[in-house]
């Protein structure tokens, strides 16, 4: 084996010394190509994939983030629009890195702008420098949440006023970038406006407007929009729907199997707001239950018959002077007094006054806003599987009893309430799915990590048919081409040595013949020792291989 390789390597190389000038230029720039070309696939397959790190970065952001790349020696590219690119397998480890180190700071700027007032300022630069170094602080606080990968803030304050009739509110408007395939809910939503509302002086929440990069609304206005209908009054109404459709299946399903019902509600809820305020009088009660709130009695007793005497004047004119019975005085003691009176010839004048508390009632009731006004509910309860001896599942429809059953637990379920109009209804049908059939899932080559694997083999596979082609189609001809070329001048050498060799073999016979035969053949040596002269000029290898061969011979 190795002298067999030995002789093909040597005829490789009497093969290459027998081409032209121009054809070993030709083969070497051939052979050049192919290494190059088997280096730079090679390159090409351990070169990592390159994902974004950051994107759409200030001059400032990029040239710190490049900066601290390059003292922790990871390697990066520059993509379009400032975009930062980095090995995938290095995203997240130089994120966490960059971000130890507060990078990217973010193209607005914060309270840091009252840092270095310049000498002279004016009110109203002072006033632009606040206003700009508020609305960076917010769009830093927004950009925290996970979701908002950038956000824009612009604030609309109003100079104040002293005239309380031209005071007006300030607003705000905020753009949000949300990250691909990421969304804000309500409760985010909300919290973004109350941040902003609370961070601005006497700004009301409803002032503030959110949208995302696509000029999508996220806010909604307090009023609710033209039609009446309220987003959050709809995502209420869902819930609760879902919430009693929860119920329902949680208490049918132990019994039936939860992939053999399905159940609908369809609520309607009262969002109406009202406030009522009632005062109701109750009839007077008897005077014995009931409670005084004041009396006041007046008596007055005179002599009969009697003139006026006495000095005339003020002295005389003067009123009669303070009872001094009680409010409540025995009977005996009045019917005394008024017999004295009548006995003296007297006059008596009494009245009283009595005041009762009145019995009021002041309610004030303010009805909940999304009450239940009545609920419909249906209810589809597939076939029971029952298995045979041999295992085979038959279905058969529900018992009697067993709807009844089921009727029940829906009916509790739902908290049914006849007052209020609420319905129900249960179906025993056979449903078209099959059991344990399951929703087509995702296709595989949709799947990320499935479409990494696929780059990866691609990746491998071209690399693998390039050196392949190149070792089958280019070299392995090449180095047959020449080794048939080296071994057929070897052959033509062998052929003209051997050639020589019997030209020699002869001269040197005729030699011997002629000093042997005392030169009966002068011409015949003559013409044989020529020969010989003329190949050992013309080729003298092939000279010197005969005088070796007879050497060795000897």
């Amino acid at each position: 084996m190795a002298e067999s390789t030995g002789q093909n390597f040597s005829a490789l190389l009497r093969g290459f010394n027998e081409l032209p000038a121009q054809r070993k230029l030709g083969l070497m720039v051939a052979l050049a190509a192919v290494i190059a070309l088997v280096v730079g696939s090679l390159m090409w397959a351990q070169t990592p994939d390159y994902r974004v790190l950051y994107g759409n970065l200030a001059d400032r952001d990029g040239g710190a983030v490049i900066d601290a790349l390059q003292k922790q020696n990871i390697p990066f590219k520059m993509g379009d629009g400032g975009t930062i690119l980095v090995p995938s397998n290095m995203v997240y480890e130089a994120r966490l890195k960059m971000a130890s180190q507060g990078l990217p700071k973010g193209g607005s700027s914060g309270f840091e702008l009252m840092d270095n007032q310049k000498f002279g300022i004016t009110q109203f630069q002072e006033n632009i420098n606040y206003q700009r170094a508020l609305e960076g602080e917010i769009t830093r606080t927004i950009e925290t949440i996970s979701s908002v990968q950038g956000a824009r803030v612009h604030l609309a304050i109003p100079k104040p006023t002293v005239f309380v009739r031209d005071e007006q509110k300030p607003s705000a408007s905020v753009l949000v970038n949300l990250y691909a395939g990421r969304e804000l809910d309500k409760a985010q939503v909300a919290g973004i406006v109350h941040l902003i509302a609370g961070s601005v002086p006497e700004m009301p929440p409803g002032n503030v407007t959110i949208i995302d990069q696509n000029g999508k609304m996220l806010t909604t206005a307090s009023g609710g929009s033209v039609s009446g209908l309220d987003s959050t009054q709809l995502e209420y109404l869902k819930e609760v729907e879902l919430s009693y459709v929860k119920r329902i299946q949680d208490i049918i399903s132990p019994i039936v199997g939860f992939e053999n019902i399905r159940a609908q509600v369809t609520a309607d809820l009262d969002f109406s707001q009202t406030e009522q305020t009632a005062e109701t009088y109750k009839p007077n009660p008897t005077p014995d239950v009931a409670s005084i709130r004041s009396q006041q009695t007046s008596e007055t007793m005179g002599e009969g018959g009697a003139n006026a005497s006495g000095v005339p004047g003020a002295l005389s004119n003067q009123p009669p002077g303070a009872a001094t019975a009680p409010i409540n005085a025995p009977a005996g003691g009045r019917a005394g007094a008024q017999g004295a009176a009548a006995a003296g010839g007297g006059s008596a004048h009494k009245d009283s006054t009595i005041n009762y508390e009145l019995d009021k009632t002041i309610s004030h009731i303010r009805k909940p806003v999304g009450s239940i006004k009545r609920l419909s509910v249906a209810v589809v309860v597939n076939n029971k599987g029952e298995k045979d001896k041999k295992g085979k599942v038959n279905y058969r429809a529900l018992t009697k009893d067993e709807l009844t059953q089921v009727y029940n637990l829906a009916k509790e379920a739902m908290g049914y309430n006849q007052a209020r109009g609420d319905t129900l209804n249960v179906v025993n049908a056979p449903f078209n799915l099959e059991v344990g059939e399951e929703a087509p899932g995702l296709p595989a080559w949709k799947d990320p990590a499935i479409q990494s694997l696929a780059k990866e083999i691609v990746k491998f596979l071209l690399i693998g048919g390039a050196l392949l082609y190149l070792v089958l189609g280019v070299l392995k001809p090449m180095m047959h081409e020449l080794i048939v070329v080296g071994k057929s001048e070897a052959a033509a050498a062998a052929a003209a040595r051997n050639e020589a060799n019997e030209s020699l073999e002869s001269g040197a016979a005729g030699m011997g013949d002629v000093v042997n035969l005392g030169g009966r053949k002068p011409h015949s040596y003559e013409e044989d020792l020529k020969l010989v002269k003329d190949m050992a000029k013309t080729d003298p290898k092939i000279v010197a291989n005969v005088v070796k061969d007879w050497v060795n011979k000897e």
